[in-house]
């Protein structure tokens, strides 16, 4: 798995689409080791949101944090959902993206709502110039 650049503005469509099979898909919270930017060859097992399919052996997805960022441009609220065990409320990093290949993903641990997927995908889209499918 690896940070790369954000994809250009129309690069991503974004659309909710949680399945019940080994894939990560759209809206999925999946567990992989997310490198350090400072040392790549370190790194720490955390929760990502997929949020698209970039091809049939890899997904999109950027990285939550428990830690609250309030107020902060770069974080956006998700709440509590079943991949924090200890029922903590989520943040999402929208300043990094990763290319996370399937076999890179250790387990899925659930999925966001729909609306909590759509409200973030909307962010985005206004922030980034990406497409929003299924609103």
């Amino acid at each position: 798995m690896v940070e790369v650049a954000l994809p250009p503005a129309g690069g991503l469509s974004l659309a909710y689409r949680p399945r019940p099979d080994v894939l990560p898909d759209p809206g999925e919270v999946v567990w992989a080791r997310v490198p350090y930017a400072e040392d790549p060859s370190q790194g720490k097992d955390r929760p990502l949101l997929v949020l698209a399919r970039a091809d049939a052996e890899s997904s999109w997805a950027m990285k939550l944090t428990s830690r609250p960022h309030a107020g902060h441009r770069d974080h956006l609220p998700l709440g509590a959902g079943e991949w924090d065990r200890e029922g903590r409320p989520s943040w999402l990093d929208v300043d990094q993206i990763y290319l996370v290949p399937a076999g890179a993903i250790r387990r899925t641990a659930g999925a966001v709502d729909r609306s909590v997927y759509l409200r973030v995908a909307g962010q985005l889209a206004q922030r980034y110039g990406w497409r929003v499918a299924g609103r």
